[in-house]
C-alpha cells in the first residue's frame, strides 16, 4: 500500500471514476477484465490504468487481468467509503436540502447526523429523516456528537467565519459549496471547493470549441 503522501492529486481524484466504472461492471456480471479493456471503457490507456493501481499495490495478475469484484472493494477501502465519517451540513436552503435528500452519502463513506440553518422558517423541518437544528446548536451538537466533516451550502460571505468556528469544534474536512475558497490555516483539514458555475462555464468552453472545429471542418469540405 502506498503512503498517501507519495500519491499525486490526479491519481486520487481518478479513483471514484474506477469505483463508478466497476460498479457498472459488476451490474453488467462482468468478472474480469484486462487492463486494455478497461482502458478502452474508460478512454485511458491501459499503461495509466497499471500505474495507477501500482501505486496501491497492483492488484491485477499476468494473464488473468483483474478481479473486477476484488478490484471494486479495494478501491473502495483506499477511498475509505466503510468509514461512515460523521458528517453535518451547514446551509438548509434549496442546495443544501437538495444534497441532504439526494447525495449518497452513506455509500460515499460518510454517514450525515446532523443538518442546520439560521433561519427561522426552515428550522425544526425534517430532510433526510433529520430535524434542521438551529445554527446556534452547532457548538453543543458537534461537542455531543464529535462530527469530522461538514457540508458547507451557505452564502460566500459567512464560509471562512463559519469554518473557523467548526474546525474549533473538531471539523477537520470541509465539502464546500460556498463559492469562497476556503484557505483555513490549519495543516490538519482538507477541503474540497465546488464550484457548480465553474463546471459549467467549462462545458460552455467546449461546447463552443466544438461548434468552432466543426464550422471549420465545413469550411475546409467546400
Amino acid at each position: 500500500m502506498a503512503k498517501s503522501d507519495t500519491v499525486s492529486l490526479s491519481v486520487i481524484k481518478r479513483l471514484p471514476r474506477y469505483y463508478r466504472f466497476l460498479g457498472e461492471l459488476l451490474k453488467s456480471g462482468v468478472n474480469r477484465i484486462s487492463s486494455r479493456e478497461l482502458a478502452q471503457i474508460m478512454r485511458l490507456t491501459a499503461s495509466q490504468i497499471r500505474q495507477d493501481l501500482n501505486c496501491f499495490g497492483g492488484f491485477g495478475q499476468q494473464g488473468y487481468g483483474y478481479n473486477v469484484s476484488a478490484l471494486h472493494g479495494e478501491i473502495g477501502n483506499i477511498l475509505g467509503l466503510n468509514l461512515g465519517v460523521k458528517t453535518i451540513l451547514i446551509g438548509a436552503g434549496n442546495l443544501g436540502r437538495t444534497i441532504a435528500t439526494h447525495m449518497d452519502f452513506e455509500n460515499k463513506g460518510f454517514d450525515l447526523i446532523g443538518i442546520f440553518d439560521k433561519n427561522s422558517e426552515v428550522i425544526g423541518r425534517r430532510v433526510r429523516g433529520l430535524p434542521i437544528r438551529d445554527v446556534s446548536d452547532l457548538t453543543a451538537f458537534c461537542q455531543q456528537y464529535r462530527p469530522k466533516m461538514a457540508v458547507l451550502c451557505i452564502p460566500k460571505e459567512a464560509a471562512q467565519e463559519i469554518a473557523d468556528l467548526l474546525v474549533g469544534l473538531g471539523i477537520r474536512g470541509f465539502w464546500n459549496f460556498s463559492h469562497y475558497d476556503l484557505a483555513v490555516n490549519y495543516d490538519s483539514i482538507v477541503v474540497e471547493n465546488v464550484h457548480l458555475g465553474d463546471s459549467l462555464m467549462t462545458l460552455s468552453y467546449r461546447v463552443k470549441d466544438l461548434a468552432e472545429k466543426e464550422a471549420a471542418k465545413e469550411v475546409e469540405q467546400k
